[in-house]
């Protein structure tokens, strides 16, 4: 298993800071090189730039008051479930549709039924002492 970690590309979990403006604000976002890759295929399909990406995440998210005081973390989570909703095949990393015209509340609802089918899997007893 180990390998599949320590063997990839190192360039991966090198930070890089990147300054932007964000509603007349200049601020700085410091992410893994991983985490840049994913942001700039996910503005790619919407027709974006990676800056006008996170601006329009960020305003949506102060729209929908969500507490937003790790905005970097944030950004990490929406990274992870993109390629989590991919691995799910929710969505395509081929496909060029963009996100904007997906069916946001059908995925939602897709990917909550499967949360609770893995969730249900992990709490089964028999299963727990078979490990210990």
């Amino acid at each position: 298993m180990c390998q599949l970690f320590i063997n990839a590309d190192s360039r991966l979990w090198t930070c890089r800071t990147k300054s932007l403006r964000i509603d007349g604000v200049v601020t700085s976002i410091r992410l893994e090189e991983f985490f840049w890759d994913i942001l700039e295929e996910v503005a790619f399909r919407d027709q974006m730039t990676v800056n006008q990406m996170i601006t329009k995440l960020y305003l949506e998210s102060l729209d929908a008051d969500h507490d937003i005081g790790n905005f970097t973390s944030f950004l990490r989570v929406c990274c992870s479930r993109y390629l989590s909703l991919v691995a799910d095949g929710n969505l395509n990393r081929e496909d060029n549709k963009p996100l904007n015209d997906i069916d946001a509340s059908k995925v939602l609802e897709q990917e909550q039924l499967r949360t609770n089918l893995r969730k249900s899997r992990y709490i089964d007893t028999s299963l727990k002492s078979s490990l210990n």
